[in-house]
Formats: C-alpha cells, sequence, structure tokens
C-alpha cells in the first residue's frame, strides 16, 4: 500500500503562496463585483427620457442668455435638450448688446442676478454695453448630471432656395456645418441631410438630422419630403405660432402631410418609414401667451436604457419614442400585427385614441392646388381620403389595434380633453402621437 507523498514548501514558499492565494481571491472577487456592475448598467429597465431638439437663444433669435433657458427646461422637468441655433454653434467668441430694447434689458437683469458679476463678462465698445455669451462647455457642468439632465450639441442649418426657407437640425454634432444650396426645394434638402450623414460617417459619432417646420411659409410639401434618402424625421407638430402646424385651405396640416409621406414613401417608393417629431422651436421666454415662440409646447418621449446621446439617438432611429403637447403615456407596444399603448392619466381627464392608417389598394390619384387663376400652386398636392383614414377609434387609457394585414401602416393619435395651455394655436388640445407600426412584408426595400 502506497502513501501519497507530501509536499513540503519552505516557510517562505508558504508565505508567498499564501499572500498570492488571497490577492488572487481579492482580485477575483473585485472582477465579479465590476462584471456584475457592467451588467446591472447595461440591464438597466428603459425609462421615458423627455427632450426638446429645437431651441434657440441670443446665440441666433432667440431672445435670452442660454443658461437661463437651460434652467427654465431643467426646472420643467426635462431630461435632455438641444440648443439649435441658426448656422451656428455654441463655440468660439460671441458678443451679444444690451440694448434700450426692454426685453433685452430685462434678459441682461435677470441673467446678471440670477449668475452675478464674476460669471457674467460685460465691456463697453463704441458706446454700447456687450454681454460675451458662454459656450456650450463652459456651461453644460452648471446644469448637466449623468442619468439626470444632458446636453446636445445642435445647429438649425437654415437654408434657402429662392423665397423658400429649407430649415435641418441636427443634433448631436461635432462640427459646424454651413447651409448648403442646390438647383431645387428638394436638392437643398437632400444637400442638407446628407452633410449631416457625412459627418455621421467621418466622425464615427452617433448624429442625426431632421427636417424642420414644412408649412413655414409654406417651404415644403409632402412631395419633397417623401422623395429624400437618409432622413428619418420630420416635425409633425412645432410650437411656434409661424409654422401653420393645421394648414389652410391650400395647404395640408403636417399631420396630415405626415400621412401622404407614409403612404407614398412604404405604398409606392420603397423607401424607409419617416418617423414624427414634437418641438417648441422657442425663441421667447419673458412674455408667456398666444403668438409668443413659448418653451414648454411640444417634445419627445425617448424609451431607452441610459440617458446618453448614442442610447436616445439608437432609440429615436428604431422609433422607441412617441411626440406630445401634454399626453404622457406608460407604455407603448408594438409586437407582430399589434399596437397598443396605455395612457399615464390625470384626474378628471378623458382620453380618445385614433388609430389612423392606410390600407393597400388604396386610390392613389392627386391632383394640384391651383389659385384664384387657375395655376399650380407650390402646396401638397390633393389626396384622396383613402390616405391617413380613421381606422378605429377608442375611450380609455388602454387601447389596441390588431392589424388585419392589409395596412400599410397604423399610427396613433391619443387627444386628452384638457386643452392645451398657453397653446401655439387656438383651440389645441393635449395630445400624443405614437410612431407608426410597419408590417415588414408592407416594406419595399429601395
Amino acid at each position: 500500500m502506497h502513501k501519497t507523498s507530501a509536499i513540503f514548501l519552505s516557510p517562505g514558499a508558504r508565505s508567498w503562496l499564501l499572500r498570492w492565494s488571497l490577492v488572487s481571491r481579492a482580485v477575483l472577487v473585485l472582477a465579479l463585483l465590476f462584471g456584475l456592475t457592467i451588467t446591472t448598467a447595461d440591464a438597466q429597465s428603459p425609462r421615458w427620457w423627455k427632450g426638446n431638439l429645437h431651441t434657440h437663444s441670443f446665440w441666433s433669435d432667440g431672445d435670452d442668455y442660454p443658461e437661463m433657458i437651460v434652467e427654465w427646461y431643467v426646472n420643467a422637468g426635462y431630461d435632455f435638450l438641444g440648443l439649435s441655433d441658426h448656422n451656428i454653434m455654441l463655440t468660439g467668441e460671441k458678443w451679444t448688446e444690451v440694448t434700450t430694447n426692454r426685453t433685452r434689458v430685462t434678459a441682461f437683469e435677470k441673467y446678471l442676478s440670477r449668475h452675478g458679476p464674476t460669471w457674467v463678462e460685460v465691456k463697453e465698445q463704441n458706446g454700447k454695453k456687450l454681454v460675451r455669451l458662454k459656450t456650450l462647455e463652459e456651461f453644460r457642468p452648471l446644469f448637466e448630471k449623468p442619468g439626470k439632465f444632458l446636453l446636445v450639441p445642435c445647429e438649425e442649418i437654415s437654408a434657402q432656395f429662392e423665397k423658400s426657407p429649407i430649415h435641418i437640425n441636427a443634433s448631436n454634432l461635432r462640427e459646424f456645418i454651413p447651409p448648403q444650396g442646390g438647383n431645387s426645394v428638394g436638392e437643398v434638402l437632400q444637400n442638407n441631410i446628407d452633410a449631416v450623414l457625412e459627418q455621421r460617417r467621418r466622425t464615427g459619432q452617433p448624429m442625426v438630422p431632421h427636417i424642420n417646420h414644412p408649412n413655414f411659409i409654406w417651404a415644403l410639401t409632402a412631395e419633397d419630403i417623401m422623395l429624400v434618402r437618409g432622413e428619418k424625421f420630420f416635425e409633425i407638430y412645432n410650437g411656434h405660432p409661424v409654422t401653420k402646424d393645421h394648414g389652410d385651405e391650400n395647404h395640408v396640416s403636417m399631420e396630415r402631410m405626415w400621412d401622404i409621406v407614409l403612404t407614398r414613401r412604404l405604398g409606392e417608393l420603397g423607401l424607409e418609414v419617416i418617423w414624427g417629431t414634437a418641438v417648441d422651436d422657442s425663441h421667447s421666454y419673458h412674455t408667456f401667451k398666444v403668438g409668443q415662440p413659448n418653451p414648454g409646447r411640444g417634445w419627445i418621449m425617448v424609451r431607452a436604457r441610459q440617458l446618453t446621446p448614442e442610447r436616445l439617438i439608437a432609440a429615436m432611429e428604431a422609433g422607441d419614442f412617441y411626440a406630445s403637447t401634454g399626453v404622457r403615456l406608460k407604455d407603448v407596444q408594438k409586437t407582430g400585427r399589434r399596437i397598443s399603448l396605455e395612457v399615464d392619466p390625470e384626474p378628471g381627464l378623458t382620453y380618445t385614441t385614433q388609430f389612423i392608417g392606410t390600407r393597400k389598394g388604396y386610390d392613389s390619384t392627386s391632383r394640384p392646388v391651383l389659385d384664384k387663376d387657375g395655376k399650380p400652386m407650390r402646396a401638397t398636392r390633393r389626396y384622396s381620403k383613402d390616405i391617413g383614414t380613421v381606422l378605429a377609434e377608442v375611450k380609455g387609457t388602454r387601447t389596441s389595434y390588431t392589424l388585419k394585414g392589409d395596412e400599410i401602416y397604423v399610427r396613433a393619435k391619443v387627444t386628452s380633453s384638457r386643452p392645451k395651455v398657453n397653446p401655439a394655436f387656438e383651440g389645441d388640445q393635449e395630445c400624443a402621437w405614437v410612431q407608426p407600426l410597419v408590417l415588414e412584408r408592407n416594406t419595399v426595400k429601395p
């Protein structure tokens, strides 16, 4: 019978082995803890984040300092904000005048009172008092907190063709993009979208363009928007009163435009879906009333795991967000052929949900809009009522619609019984717009 041989170690070797074992165990525990921390963060449940990506300050044609504007949004419960001034990013040195204009004087007095003379830089030049505008990198530490509030670098690229203003918001930019020209409205629109996408490809940073206020000076038609490539978003609600969200007798509303664009892109042109956004386009921060472009009118709610540009943009591009002017949703689900939602209700209010879409075999004919002399106007063509029809209407806080299979797309609009507070347009109700559900077999790849 053989006995197992014992392994004899010197006292020094035994001490080294013991220390190595303790260190190894500590490293293993730290690695496991670190791994668990990463896993927990990555597995964080998605939640809704509230944000506005169209905002103006003294860097262009807004009437307040960026720090004061950001503070307004923080106090109003927003999670992210993009300051999108015209053809400029909030970098470099820029001074603005304090004039006898009462609004500017008021803005300066509030700014100085809030931030003090050590922060507010003032100089006299040619008999005028000037204030230096702080850059985004200077003031973002005052407000940004991980998981609490995020500032997104933006620019409103403001181009023009003849008399048509063609504006594209670019979110999460790294570099200024000058407005691009072209030989038609459609070409200018596409060139500016392409400039944003080119910067995204070159830098590797997530960033998105979105088409602004198509009814501003009747600049864009559904036919212009339906042909663009690489664009995933356009404004179906804009809180500036000059943007004519509801159209008029010769121009369709921005929501009707959305249905025409969706129907033709998905049903005829073989192009990808375009999602609908809501924004403030705020310029005025001192007088709040109908007729002023105030903050707090339109926003998006994005469902993401974390409050980062990467997560927000990925969710937006996947259509995992809704647009709102006041209605809040607890949940939105689009699974298979079913779209369902649950409202986060407020006491005493009622809610009506319309499921809107276009069925295959719709009447695709259209005709131009004619002026008083019988000449075609620059306006979206007149289309059949088959496009963007109400497929179902349901009252209550839990609603759903199951596609029957012949729908090209179905979207939902929830309307509250409460009128919009300080609306851009008289008679507006609080609403929420849910992004369309598109059956994969209905989408023809380009």
